[in-house]
């Protein structure tokens, strides 16, 4: 007898409709024979379907059993595969009603004695299924839902346009596909996961001093702007960097959803938390490879630009980096994804963060600090700097030199500046960006920093006194013309914050100010 099943098989983060076929013949030795270019994972179920089958009490057909994933030149990966396969065999022995089969996708893991386990992907594969139901109807039916394992269901629903079916165990499906039980639907709770889980349990009220670096860092999560702090060690750099997330806006339901289904399909979702509600904080050592990085592996999957995506990206001791490894940057820097080709195919992953770099000023780290002495030489300092490329240094918007915090100010009882003041300045001059992009032509609110060359003309209007003053810095400092650009779309960030419509002189002359690394400092 011969059954069918619809399943998803992830592909990067994205899932793809398969097929599970399923033979149960007799007259041959006993075998299950698994076909349609599954990797190790499915190869290997064999043995847990078996047994699952057995501990939940249903036979095992002691016949040949032959299942084909279509299509058979998609790769197939991952243990999700077990609970359709296994339905398709017990529907083809027999066993269950194959009534509701063409009705659901299945997908999920299973046990020795039965049990489902949580499914990478689930919030793929429910968009997926969701998007299936509405464009591409199977055999004339449409896809009523999709039946998850139980811990995944509160993630797929999610989606509110397909129904999610949770199952804690074999027994449970088979019941459900036979009629026997009905199932309602898991609820979507996405206001309830936001309110739970959108705090943060840092603030910068927790640093000491570095107000001018605070003013520095509200400058770039206004615009959007990436940033490089340069100073002594212990001057607060990693502490500064790691509360960046919580003066950005709060993140939309639709980032939300594209960053949970980056942490999904790698299976980095916490427990008990089904859907991101802070934006995410990634910060890679510095022995990070350059697959590890942008992403890759045979079927390629997500690296850490992409986990940092709608968040923040810290590199701490830039310079001891690969230089290779930080060059693969360039591109998602510009664009805001990173495509990822092999032979067979090209895959494209969202990579739109906020590139937030820490290094000291030279190999000791004391250069310029008047507590200690540097030991290190010219030929020294210029060697290790010489390790970021100018081209990656242009993409930085703003570099930030950090100094080290005077005793008064640690030993101060007034608490910092807050992460909610700083926020609300930050809202402002995003709703002033959301107002002025929004204008054209209908297109989705951005930041300052994804301004085109096209829009800086248009928007970053320069008073003449402000226009001499960039005209005397370019020819100074040599500063490129992407150089040039950011300084543009920075300083109209800072115009923004004093919601100024045009440029002034002392706009220009603060945006000039955050290009340290651009100067003679290294000599």
């Amino acid at each position: 007898m011969l059954a069918r099943l619809q399943t998803f098989s992830l592909f990067g983060i994205e899932a793809v409709p398969v097929d599970v076929e399923v033979d149960v013949s007799g007259g041959s030795l006993p075998a299950t024979v698994l076909v349609g270019m599954p990797d190790a994972a499915i190869r290997e179920s064999t043995h847990r379907v078996a047994r699952a089958m057995v501990n939940s009490g249903f036979n095992r057909p002691n016949d040949r059993i032959v299942v084909n994933l279509a299509p058979a030149e998609l790769p197939k990966q991952a243990a999700t595969f077990d609970l359709p396969i296994t339905l398709g065999i017990l529907a083809g022995s027999g066993q269950v009603s194959t009534e509701r089969l063409a009705d659901y996708a299945v997908v999920g893991e299973l046990s020795l004695e039965g049990s489902t386990r949580p499914a990478r992907g689930a919030l793929s594969i429910a968009m997926a299924a969701a998007r299936q139901k509405r464009e591409r109807p199977r055999d004339g039916r449409p896809l009523k839902g999709v039946v998850v394992p139980a811990a995944s269901a509160t993630e797929a629903a999610v989606v509110a346009d397909i129904d999610v079916i949770p199952v804690s165990s074999l027994a449970e499906a088979v019941q459900f596909f036979s009629g026997e039980i009905d199932i309602p639907p898991a609820p979507p709770r996405v206001d309830e996961w936001f309110d739970r889980f959108a705090a943060y349990d840092i603030d910068f009220a927790d640093v000491r001093g570095q107000e001018a670096a605070k003013r520095a860092i509200c400058v770039a999560a206004a615009g959007g702007h990436n940033i490089a702090m340069v100073g002594p060690p212990g001057g607060g750099k990693t502490m500064l960097a790691k509360r960046i997330p919580t003066i950005l806006p709060p993140l939309s339901a639709a980032e939300s959803i594209e960053t949970t289904r980056i942490y999904s399909a790698l299976g980095l979702m916490r427990p008990g938390q089904p859907l991101m509600a802070t934006r995410p904080f990634r910060a890679p050592h510095h022995t990070i490879s350059e697959a590890g990085l942008v992403g890759g592996r045979s079927i390629p999957m997500p690296g850490e630009i992409s986990l940092a995506h709608n968040g923040v990206l810290f590199l701490d001791e830039l310079p001891e980096f690969q230089r290779r490894t930080l060059e693969v940057m360039r591109q998602p820097l510009e664009e805001g994804a990173v495509t990822i080709s092999r032979a067979k195919s090209s895959t494209r992953f969202p990579a739109d963060f906020m590139l937030v770099a820490a290094l000291n000023p030279c190999p000791c780290g004391y250069r310029g600090d008047p507590r200690r002495a540097c030991q290190c030489t010219g030929p020294q300092v210029e060697k290790y700097m010489g390790k970021i490329s100018g081209p990656l240094l242009d993409r930085i918007d703003i570099h930030l030199e950090v100094p080290a915090v005077p005793y008064r100010e640690l030993a101060s009882s007034r608490a910092g500046t807050p992460s909610s003041q700083i926020r609300e300045a930050v809202l402002a001059a995003r709703a002033r960006q959301a107002e002025r992009f929004g204008m054209l032509g209908g297109a989705a609110p951005r930041c300052n920093a994804r301004m085109s060359s096209r829009e800086i003309r248009e928007h970053c209007r320069l008073q003449p006194s402000a226009a001499e003053l960039l005209r005397s810095a370019v020819a100074d400092l040599g500063l490129s013309a992407r150089a040039h650009d950011k300084v543009l779309r920075v300083a109209r960030t800072i115009a923004d914050l004093d919601a100024g419509d045009s440029i002034s002189c002392s706009h220009v002359s603060e945006a000039i100010n955050y290009r340290l690394l651009d100067r003679s400092l290294w000599q």
